[in-house]
């Protein structure tokens, strides 16, 4: 398979003409270098994983830019912090738009040097794998949102995935390699996991132990879909819970794991404020904890957490994809009553139920009525995604639609 098309190409562009820098960042080989290699092939390519170019840049950083002069793609910025100093000297002195281009795979340490340099200067765009719109060539590129408008033009533009295949895109996961039979499923994750280990996580902490830290990958992945727990995960690897807590965090900065916020509000004492884990790759999540099958995966003890997180992961890259910040919450209580999915949008809330199911009832929605308590909020139509292949009307403002929907 040959490049897929990418929905962020849109906004990718649209920043280009905006901002003198942009910064795509996101998980290592999620295609940050091919989006730009595909849509600014004119430009001069440079990567700083060639070492020598790499230490020109640490070495004279005002040197290596006038030697490369922009419009220029710079990958894997991370590992040259002190050049984006020289690169605000000349952004500011060539005050025009479409100068820089950069990628990074390490989030936290990239923001800290850009908001030290480059603010109001950058355009930020977080890439992730690629989306089931993607896979499918569907070119509806809307952020989720199930109110009527979004609903009607998803019934007419969302393309058929059968459940078959769809169990088989999740359990193969969203890496470009693998989506694209580039490489094979087991030794893809394999290496991954290893290349991630040995540049990624050395550079963000010191690992005593790797086979600690992959087990602590492991369990991680094994709680995905369920509530942030340090103390659990710390048990489960023989680790500190400060430890715990360092690990996990290089899993988010890394971009490999993302922690939904719970919706509270300064009224409603009751609700939970502890976060829920997801992976944003069900393939890891696979790999990792070893469904090595489709077909065992459908029907197994994992299969509806694996489900969630897919889901989840699909809502993101949505909003990723038109370089917005995912407005996404989940409720719970102290009475145990959950919502998989709050969607945040102009003073309405809209809830959503995620289940593995064919045939979901208006019962697995009865924790919706929740948020007619939140003050000064309009509670939205509420929906449930599930394994159907169309939209069945439930009840008043409460529909059930396809995956495919997303």
């Amino acid at each position: 398979m040959d490049y897929i098309k990418r929905q962020a190409e849109k906004i990718l562009n649209e920043m280009s003409e905006s901002f003198p820098v942009v910064l795509v960042t996101g998980a290592r080989q999620v295609g940050k270098s091919t989006l730009l290699k595909n849509e600014k092939k004119s430009l001069p390519y440079i990567t700083f994983d060639e070492i020598d170019k790499m230490e020109s840049a640490i070495n004279d950083p005002k040197l290596f830019l006038e030697m490369n002069t922009p419009p220029v793609i710079l990958d894997e910025v991370q590992y040259v912090p002190n050049l984006f100093r020289s690169i605000k000297v000349q952004v500011d002195r060539q005050n025009k738009p479409g100068l820089y281009f950069l990628t990074g795979s390490q989030k936290f340490n990239l923001m800290k040097n850009v908001s030290e340099s480059l603010a109001g200067r950058i355009g930020i765009l977080e890439l992730n794998g690629i989306s089931l719109r993607e896979m499918l060539n569907d070119n509806f590129s809307k952020p989720f949102l199930p109110n009527e408008d979004f609903i009607k033009n998803r019934i007419t533009s969302s393309k058929k995935c059968t459940a078959k295949d769809v169990w088989r895109i999740i359990q193969e996961g969203s890496f470009p390699a693998v989506v694209s039979k580039k490489n094979k499923w087991s030794s893809f994750y394999a290496s991954y996991i290893k290349t991630y280990i040995e540049r990624d996580v050395r550079n963000l902490t010191q690992i005593g132990d790797e086979l600690q830290f992959i087990q602590f990958i492991t369990i991680a992945a094994s709680r995905t879909g369920q509530l942030l727990n340090y103390a659990d995960l710390a048990k489960e690897t023989g680790i500190s819970e400060p430890t715990a807590k360092k690990w996990l965090s290089i899993l988010i900065t890394s971009g490999l794991v993302y922690l939904l916020k719970p919706y509270s509000t300064n009224v409603e004492k009751r609700v939970v404020k502890t976060p829920k884990l997801y992976f944003l790759d069900t393939g890891l999540v696979c790999w990792l904890t070893k469904w090595t099958s489709s077909e065992v995966l459908e029907f197994g003890a994992m299969a509806g957490a694996i489900f969630e997180t897919f889901v989840v992961s699909e809502i993101v890259k949505s909003y990723t994809n038109c370089g917005l910040e995912p407005p996404i919450y989940f409720y719970r209580d102290r009475d145990k009553k959950e919502i998989d999915i709050v969607i945040e949008n102009n003073g309405t809330l809209y809830p959503v139920e995620i289940k593995k199911s064919t045939n979901p009832k208006k019962s697995d929605a009865s924790s919706f009525q929740c948020l007619s308590t939140v003050n000064n909020m309009e509670v939205g139509n509420g929906t449930i995604i599930c394994m159907n292949d169309s939209v069945g009307i439930l009840d008043k403002n409460l529909l059930s639609i396809s995956y495919t929907f997303i």
